[in-house]
Parts: structure tokens; sequence; C-alpha cells
């Protein structure tokens, strides 16, 4: 169901605020398949945690609580489990190992969970040991380690120059995410110097991400891990505050290196991206599922905003789809729509309003903006809807309605 703290703490998992993961987590509704799961599973099961109930039993409590490595839901009765395996997919981390039971026996119901969801194996009821045991062990043995890459997307926003808000763009939509919609969200801050992610979020940076990006050979999950600051329960930030003096030396294999890490673990990686793009910007560039540019609305802005747009065009800076986001619009001596419309030759995807009260005050303090300035949260909702890969009205669907009551 896969596609990502500070030194003076280590961290924890993503969503895993208080306690440990737990090896395996089995949800089964009925006793009669709990006790076959047991025996089927006789020698492991001290590993093993068995709680009573189905599916939906599974999204509350992992709501909540860390993600399990393996975790067993039960399907049973479930008039519509596509809806609730997609649920699921977004309250848990991508390196999850998911398997599954249920009522149904029929064969394109298992082609469907396994290639549309990950679902690593499927055993309809009444359960036998020896399906448990042959097609279940091996997962929960590690003796199986490949788990399906599901929903780990690359998300790189950048400013087309300097001031034009790309920073509050990416740290409001990381948060706005990870809040509304559930999924673990890991915003990745590649300003190493003059960086202000963290300072808009009030925590401190650490010393990790020049560690990472400049030795890859030296990063393993557990690093990166440690060099994450947690904020919430769902969303961790990377990121740098080296002093004017530094000299730090990013490779890009440095940060394919950890995007890999990072999408493996988070089911969305925000990139608040440098601009102009040097080597590693054009290696985050070349991997991300969609480029957002941030502009401001004025003769220089819309200038810049299409030189980047044509460059972002060229194969060789990669083939997601580009967003242009107007930040600023209505501000004092800015360039009316038509202006805008006329210079990029369609309307921008979106529009952020001019909002003077709230974005520097919330900065300023420490707070994300987006959880406070309801204009700020209709504006970046059609955004979060197109990266989180539903691009629906507000209003339709499950994302529809939490991304709507965020927008109230």
């Amino acid at each position: 169901m896969p596609a990502a703290d500070g030194m003076m703490a280590p961290a924890t998992a993503p969503g895993a605020s208080t306690g440990e993961r737990l090896p395996v987590l089995a949800f089964l509704c009925d006793e009669e398949s709990e006790t076959t799961f047991r025996t089927g599973l006789s020698g492991r099961t001290g590993a093993i945690t068995v709680r009573r109930g189905t599916i939906r039993t599974a999204i509350a409590a992992l709501e909540r609580e860390p993600t399990p490595h393996i975790l067993v839901v039960d399907l049973s009765g479930e008039e519509n489990p596509s809806e609730l395996l997609d649920r699921l997919s977004a309250v848990c981390t991508p390196d999850v190992t998911v398997l599954a039971v249920g009522d149904r026996s029929d064969i394109g119901f298992y082609r469907e969970i396994q290639h549309e969801f990950g679902i690593a194996e499927y055993l309809f009821k009444p359960l036998t040991r020896d399906n448990v045991a042959r097609l279940f062990g091996p997962h929960i043995t590690g003796q199986r380690e490949e788990a399906a890459q599901r929903g780990n997307r690359v998300v790189a926003v950048c400013g087309v120059r300097g001031g034009t808000g790309a920073t509050t763009v990416a740290v409001n939509l990381a948060v706005l995410l990870a809040d509304s919609t559930r999924s673990h969200v890991a915003l990745l801050d590649l300003h190493l110097r003059g960086g202000s992610a963290a300072m808009m979020l009030g925590v401190r940076s650490t010393a990790g991400l020049r560690v990472v990006l400049e030795d890859p050979d030296r990063v393993d999950p557990l690093f990166v891990e440690r060099a994450a600051v947690p904020i919430g329960d769902r969303l961790r930030l990377l990121s740098a505050d080296e002093p004017p003096e530094a000299d730090p030396a990013p490779k890009a294999a440095g940060a394919l290196r950890l995007l890999e890490i990072l999408r493996n673990r988070f089911n969305l990686v925000i990139v608040d991206l440098p601009w102009p793009p040097g080597p590693v910007e054009r290696a985050v560039l070349e991997v991300a599922r969609h480029r957002v540019l941030v502009f401001r609305p004025d003769v220089a802005g819309l200038r810049d905003a299409a030189a980047a747009r044509a460059m972002l065009t060229a194969k060789s800076a990669g083939d997601g789809p580009i967003l242009l986001v107007q930040n600023g619009a209505g501000a004092p001596g800015s360039l009316e729509t038509a202006m805008v419309l006329q210079a990029l030759g369609a309307a921008p995807d979106i529009t952020i309003p001019h909002l003077p009260r709230h974005l520097p005050r919330a900065a300023d303090l420490g707070q994300p903006a987006v959880r406070g300035c309801a204009p700020l949260r209709r504006a970046l909702a059609p955004l979060a809807q197109e990266v989180n890969g539903t691009r629906q009205a507000v209003g339709n669907g499950l994302l529809g309605r939490i991304l709507g009551r965020w927008a109230r």
C-alpha cells in the first residue's frame, strides 16, 4: 500500500509520536478467523498483535497509532472495499506490507486489490491453517520483503525569483495535506543557507541534511529519521541552517538517495527548491511528479514564470505536470488579471490573494498560516487535490469533503 527529530532528540517513525511500530498487527472480525490465523502462524505469534474488527477499525486506529510493519485487514461484508483501501493507504506509511482476508472469492477482485492497491496477499474465508501458513507466513517471517509502491509522490515547489513566497506555499501545502488527508508528508527545504521553512513552523533545523546531501554513502533510513524534525504526527521536516560563511557541496546523488528513502517512507514529499536550478535541483525536478512554479503578478515575475515554464517543458527537466501559482494577487501595484492572462497565454492554475495581515504575522509567530487563514486554505485546496492525485470539485467524494471542510 506504499508509492517519507532533530539531533537534540531521536526521531520516531512518521505517525509514531507515541510508541514503537508493531511487527504485525491484524484486525479480524470473527473468532473463527482469529483462531485459524493464530494457529496457522503458531511459533510466530509472539510478534503478532490481533484485534477484533474490520478494515474500518484499522483505519480509525491507524489515524492515531504508528503504522505496523505488517498489517492484516478484514474486508468481510464491505460493499465498497476499494474506497476503504484508498482511505487505509492515506493513514499508513508507504512502507507497510498489507495482507487482507475477506468473503469474496472471485479472481477479478483478487487482481484488483493486488494491482490497484498493492495488497501483498489475499485469502478468502473460511481461512485454513495451511493457507495462512503458506501464503501469509513468508511475509510475516520476512522471507518476502518486497512492498508495493503507491502514493510516493514528489512535489517540487520553486519560486521563479526571490521573494515570490514559494516557501510559504510549500510549508502551508505540506501542513494542509498532512492535516486534512491524514497522509504521511515529508517537507524538504533545500535552501541550505537562509531557508525559512523551519522558522515558519516554529522549530529548529538540524545538521543532518547537509551530511545527507554531501555524503550519500553514509545515509540510511534511520539516519534520515533522526535528521527529521516532527511537526505533529503526520509531517516531518528536513532542513538546514548553515551560516553565511559555510560552503556546502550537495551532490545530485545525495538528493536522489534522500528522495528514495523519503518516497519509501512517506505518501508525499514536498520539496522547497531553490531557483535557478543547479545539478541537485535538476535531479529533483527530473523525479518530481508535479513541478509548482510560484510567481508574483508583476512584470519581472511574469517574465521569469514564462522562462521557467519553458525550461521545465524541456525533456531534460522531467515530465511531470507544471502548475503555475500566482501569489499575491490584488496587491498594490500588481498587474491586472487581464495582463497576467495575456502574458502567460492562460490563467494560472492556482491564485493566492494578497494577504498582508495573515502571512507575515504567521511567519513571525512560527505558526502555519493555513491553520488560521480561511482565504489561504481556499486558495490551496485545489493545489492539494491536484498533487494528492484527486483532482475533483471540492465536495465530491471523501477527499473533496475533507478539503471542503478545510477550505471553509
